[in-house]
């Protein structure tokens, strides 16, 4: 079994020492987005609302230079900070997952990186 780290410029910059993604046997690892944008602008003071489309967003970003798509998750993880904002966080989530949408957890967590909010990872399909 190979890996392929996967990075696009179409994503923010990893901040620390992990890959944006990682392809294996048919899948892809996408590691937790916040609200930063790829040319490093930090949106982690928006709107939950806001915070959940960027990581979303970028979400879309890494999933497409692996060849995937938010379409083909098969699992998505959500942080909060505050499950207070689950309903703004889930009313934003389902505008980009439709149809047969994934398995999900969401979980509260005492603090999440640059002050944000919101955190999103998935499992995809390669």
């Amino acid at each position: 079994m190979t890996k392929t780290v996967i990075q696009t410029s179409d994503a923010p910059e990893a901040v620390g020492a992990y890959s944006q993604a990682v392809s294996a046997n048919g899948l892809v690892f996408c590691s937790g987005q916040i609200a930063l944008t790829p040319g490093g602008g930090d949106r982690t003071t928006g709107s939950v609302a806001d915070q959940t489309r960027q990581c979303l967003t970028n979400l879309q970003a890494v999933l497409a230079e692996a060849g995937s798509s938010l379409d083909s998750a098969v699992k998505v993880t959500a942080f909060l900070i505050d499950m207070g904002d689950f309903g703004e966080f889930n009313e934003v989530y389902a505008e980009f997952f439709t149809g047969d949408v994934p398995a999900r957890a969401t979980v509260a967590v005492a603090a999440l990186p640059k002050g944000a909010r919101v955190e999103v990872e998935c499992i995809a399909l390669a």
